[in-house]
């Protein structure tokens, strides 16, 4: 790649580390903006690259442009910065400096876009709104099963940021394989986030950590999400569980991150029974040809693993229920929870709680993971499992939708994440931010957010006491 490019990022990342939060919030809107005006281009493009379907990329398009507008709010309310204050008083023992602490932009981040969301996880979406929102400078690598799309997407980031006044550098795109190698490992690059497969994250995660200088890397790789389902939920209400989660496995073609791969079934359940006879959702054209093929592998590998049973459906069909007992799973649970890519879900039919907890205790981290219970179920060992291996838990529902707002947290333990930050949500900023402390700084010298009279008029920590 052109040395030219990280030369122009480099030295944005110096002017926005000196922008404050109402020009960027200025740069990020008009971004949203941008992306609203061509929303029927951009979706056009993307159905012709992804076959997701126009209703589906439109809605797409606003979680995009919604999601700059919740980062330009984050960083104007100000408490991103984690600002404190604590002041100097000589008199304790030992004496205590004036020290003043806040978080500033690790500089130029590299962010590898994803398939599945050719918008909001893809160029202009989470992770690069996040981190131009705290004044880091973006560098995309884009994903080649939308290639189209990634280049008209970035020209209009550009435009839209430029219109905006800020300054050149501040975001670019870049495509290729070796492209992507070269971006992790180039020394202007600060830190990385990625959304994708395990491997693919893993060889990048390891080249970070190769680096001779090794930075963060913020990666969304696998997930299997899993569900649990009492006895008594079962019973009450099988048919509708049942429909409910044909429709969140099969939803997007089952390539969600999201999507529920393994759920945790009564023996002899109604949920089950009903799958048998209910006629599952279609599915569109999965979204590339190694997608497609490794789905169709992962469900022939899945019913050659002694033990399991296909319920309903079939690869050829376009989806798919296995099922599979305690003692099988128990048996063969690394091959039967590596991950399958598509619309396929997995029913481990448990014959008590204990044969219930101890599956459980066999899972990797995941993203979400969901409890279907009903009142009076003692559900206690069962969610302190689900608690040590999930970033999300859900009481009600399907975990495919996630909302892109202030409490929301779209991360968890190995292989779901590489860290315990959140891709989604107000505080994804977090990533790209790191602490400073400013001791017995001279006035002229601190920022803003650290003067004493507060000019941002944002919430503060002073002397212990949190004042908003």
């Amino acid at each position: 790649m052109d040395d030219s490019l990280f030369e122009a990022a480099t030295s944005a990342a110096r002017a926005m580390a000196r922008s404050n939060s109402a020009e960027r919030a200025r740069w990020l809107r008009s971004v949203a903006d941008s992306l609203d005006s061509r929303t029927a281009d951009l979706v056009a493009v993307a159905n012709d690259e992804t076959h997701l379907g126009e209703g589906r990329l439109a809605g797409e398009v606003a979680r995009t442009s919604g999601q700059l507008r919740l980062f330009a709010e984050v960083i104007t309310e100000g408490s991103y910065l984690e600002a404190i204050i604590d002041h100097a008083d000589p008199s304790s023992v030992p004496p205590k400096p004036d020290l003043r602490r806040m978080l500033r932009p690790l500089g130029p981040v590299a962010v590898y876009a994803a398939s599945n969301f050719p918008f909001a996880f893809s160029v202009a979406g989470g992770d690069t709104a996040s981190a131009l929102a705290v004044g880091c400078p973006v560098v995309v690598k884009a994903h080649p099963g939308h290639p189209e799309l990634s280049r008209l997407t970035a020209a209009i980031v550009t435009d839209a940021l430029a219109a905006a006044g800020a300054p050149g550098g501040a975001f670019a795109l870049v495509e290729g394989y070796d492209a992507g190698v070269e971006l992790v490992q180039h020394p202007a690059i600060r830190a990385a986030a990625f959304t994708g497969s395990v491997a693919g994250g893993r060889a990048l995660y390891d080249l970070a950590a190769a680096r001779p200088a090794p930075i963060p890397f913020f990666g969304e790789l696998g997930s299997i999400n899993p569900v649990v389902v009492t006895e008594s939920a079962d019973k009450s209400r099988g048919g509708a569980l049942a429909a409910g989660l044909a429709g969140s496995f099969t939803l997007g073609s089952g390539q969600f991150c999201t999507k529920p791969g393994v759920v945790f079934v009564p023996v002899d359940s109604q949920i089950e029974r009903h799958m048998v006879d209910l006629e599952l959702p279609r599915t569109h054209q999965l979204l590339t040809e190694s997608i497609d093929s490794g789905f169709h592998a992962g469900v022939e590998r899945l019913l050659t693993v002694p033990g399991v049973d296909l319920v309903t459906g079939s690869a050829v069909n376009g989806a798919a229920v296995v099922a599979a007992s305690v003692p099988a799973f128990a048996a063969h649970a690394e091959e039967l929870l590596t991950e399958v890519f598509g619309p396929l879900t997995l029913l481990v039919r448990y014959g008590s709680e204990d044969e219930l907890v101890a599956s459980l205790d066999e899972l990797e981290g995941s993203l979400t993971a969901t409890l279907h219970a009903e009142p009076g179920d003692e559900t206690a060992a069962v969610v302190e499992r689900l608690e040590r291996i999930a970033g999300r838990l859900l009481f009600a529902g399907w975990p495919t939708g996630v909302a892109v707002v202030w409490a929301q947290h779209h991360g968890g333990p190995w292989p779901s994440t590489t860290s315990q930050f959140t891709s989604v949500g107000a505080t994804a900023v977090r990533r790209f931010l790191t602490p400073i402390a400013y001791q017995d700084a001279p006035v002229a010298v601190l920022p803003a957010a650290l003067q004493e009279e507060n000019p941002l008029g944002i919430p503060r920590r002073v002397d212990g006491v949190l004042v908003l």
